[in-house]
């Protein structure tokens, strides 16, 4: 653009609510002055091939509703002039695209959870009665979030996906258990009463597990995991309310109508699977002990990525502003020093010498700097020493050429803090880079408090629902399994993670699928109450169960795995995949490994479970 236009499109920028100052070249010169004249190092920083850069700040923060809107006005009075970079132009982007998918997100869930259960259950009418009274927890679940003021995208995002998931296992054991109930009872009101006692008693602790896993997220640092986890646990309990009152309600209603759709149970009986997984236990439990330290190992060795704006696609504005920054000015990230307005010019001066000396910075400016350019104080209008200056601080603007969330960007912040602290106690150093290494660090802590705390929890829970010591530990260490065999997968595969992926994966695959395990065992339980042998018990536990679980899981698989392959962004996609690939990965675990782990370890659970003490 010629500097007159350049200069009224500034103009045009400042007026809008939000923008606190712009700075471009056409500042440096005006418009008498032809940009030729600058000195070339001045001109190799700012401009390229024709096209030149311009800095905005804002007086709110990055993601605040009024910044937001300035860069949505923005872009509307560039009119495609402009490309607009820098991380209120990610959050916007991000926004829209989480805003245009969520929607697709809860349609792929319903629509696969359908077929699965269409394909699992022997009537047409039931995975519609189904879908609808969890439906209904779905909406009063988002109805009730209000109160928390306001949530994460990704939260909005996924939420409605994950209940579904994680609460359709308590209206299909209740189905189940009312269709077993009805051919031992000939009233229809009796039959339901006893199937709502026995689902009820089997589900409590199933639920209260989940219910506590996703608990566990709110002791994460990022406020994130608070959003997940009281959205989520708020879910479950709707989830538990409606199985409970509605979905009996309603196949009592239409009991006839359920009746007249009836159809041939497509899913297999696994007579011939029951029978294997019981004849080879002994080899089934000798692979789980020889892989449980390896799994463990690979788990811990996934490559997992920081970097925010990975999740946007390559068409989006931010993406192709960001891609030309990169490319045309080498320009990765950027980070501004604070040092307080009463170090000297000449301290400021030295340590902006010191930092533009440091490998990997492109560039270092601040009005010392622009004068040693040529560039006297009192050439530079007011809205440049703005951009550097307030009342009490002054600002140093760095750019770099590592890339965000890099080890060598963090390596070299740590070197900027140095300097900075050594003319300064009081420094501060900001902008997107050091907040990826801030954000590296607390998701490192919050990675290791939420597993400690969904596992000890969860163990309690799990503790005074089977009345026993053993049985938590021998279904936590089965389920742990199967979360590092899923971790393990994405290593294997040369699969980098979100860090957010990394953080909540344990803990939904744990309080989601530990009920699988759960169901077993109260099972098993009371064929050994019954003095029923024990590998007879564990026959008649996973023939009792592994329909269940098998339906279960697979609706969970169907209600994540859409949107994992569906979704543009990156973040979702890659967690809904986790989550997917870990209800499989349960799934087979506690019908192979949890069997074979209870006869086991039949002598061991009878001393330390609450009546299971004489001999059987």
């Amino acid at each position: 653009m010629p500097p007159k236009e350049l200069m009224k499109l500034e103009e045009e920028i400042r007026s809008i609510e939000s923008v606190n100052q712009v700075l471009s070249l056409a500042d440096l010169t005006g418009t008498a002055i032809p940009i030729d004249f600058l000195p070339s190092t001045v001109r190799e920083k700012m401009t390229h091939e024709g096209t030149q850069l311009m800095f905005i700040t804002f007086a709110n923060g990055t993601s605040d509703e009024q910044t937001i809107a300035a860069v949505e006005e923005i872009r509307t009075i560039a009119n495609n002039r402009c490309l607009l970079g820098g991380m209120s132009a990610m959050v916007l982007d991000t926004k829209n695209l989480f805003k245009s998918e969520t929607l697709l997100y809860v349609s792929i869930a319903v629509a696969l959870s359908l077929v699965v259960l269409l394909l699992s259950l022997d009537s047409f009418l039931v995975p519609f009665l189904m879908l609808g009274s969890i439906g209904l927890a779905l909406v009063f679940n988002m109805g009730t979030t209000f109160f928390l003021g306001e949530i994460s995208y990704i939260t909005q995002a996924i939420s409605a996906v994950l209940q579904l998931g994680v609460t359709m296992d308590f209206s299909i054991f209740l189905y189940h258990k009312y269709e077993a109930a009805k051919k031992t009872k000939n009233d229809h009101l009796a039959a339901m009463s006893q199937a709502i006692r026995e689902t009820a008693s089997s589900v409590l602790g199933s639920s209260l597990t989940t219910f506590a896993g996703f608990l566990a997220l709110c002791t994460m640092s990022l406020t994130l995991g608070t959003d997940i986890g009281i959205v989520m646990a708020k879910g479950v309990l709707l989830g538990l309310v409606v199985a409970m009152t509605l979905f009996p309600a309603l196949l009592l209603v239409c009991d006839k109508a359920v009746d007249r759709t009836r159809h041939r149970e497509l899913l297999p009986k696994f007579t011939g699977l029951k029978n294997w997984i019981i004849k080879y236990r002994k080899a089934i439990l000798a692979v789980f002990l020889v892989l449980l330290i390896p799994a463990f190992v690979i788990y811990n060795k996934v490559e997992v990525y920081y970097k925010l704006d990975s999740s946007i696609p390559e068409d989006y504005e931010y993406t192709k502003a960001m891609t030309t920054l990169r490319e045309d000015y080498g320009m990765e990230s950027q980070m501004i020093v604070l040092t307080k307005s009463s170090l000297s010019s000449a301290e400021q001066q030295e340590m902006a010498n010191e930092i533009a000396k440091l490998d990997g910075v492109d560039a270092v400016l601040n009005p010392n700097i622009l004068e040693g350019y040529g560039l006297s104080q009192e050439m530079l209008s007011n809205n440049v020493r703005e951009i550097f200056e307030a009342e009490d601080w002054s600002a140093t603007l760095i750019l770099s050429n590592y890339s965000i969330a890099s080890d060598e960007l963090n390596l070299q912040i740590d070197k900027v803090n140095q300097i900075a602290d050594k003319y300064d106690a009081g420094a501060i150093v900001a902008g997107e880079g050091p907040l990826m290494k801030d954000l590296v660090e607390i998701a490192d802590r919050d990675f290791a408090s939420v597993n400690i705390t969904s596992i000890a929890v969860i163990f309690i829970i799990m503790a005074a629902v089977l009345k026993s010591i053993s049985l938590p530990v021998l279904l936590m260490a089965a389920i742990e399994f199967a979360i590092f065999l899923n971790m393990g997968i994405a290593f294997l595969t040369g699969t980098e993670i979100p860090f957010i992926a990394s953080i909540v994966i344990g803990t939904i695959q744990l309080g989601a699928t530990i009920d699988y395990a759960i169901l077993l065992t109260t099972k098993y339980l009371e064929e050994r109450k019954n003095r029923v042998e024990k590998v007879q018990a564990a026959k008649n536990a996973l023939a009792a169960s592994i329909q269940s679980v098998f339906v279960s899981a697979m609706c969970f698989f169907a209600a994540t795995i859409g949107v994992g392959l569906f979704s543009q962004i990156d973040m979702i996609g890659s967690l809904c995949t986790l989550i997917a690939r870990g209800a499989i990965v349960s799934m087979v675990v506690v019908v192979t490994v949890v069997p074979a782990l209870l006869v086991g370890c039949d002598g061991l659970i009878r001393k330390t479970t609450l009546g299971l003490k004489e001999e059987n």
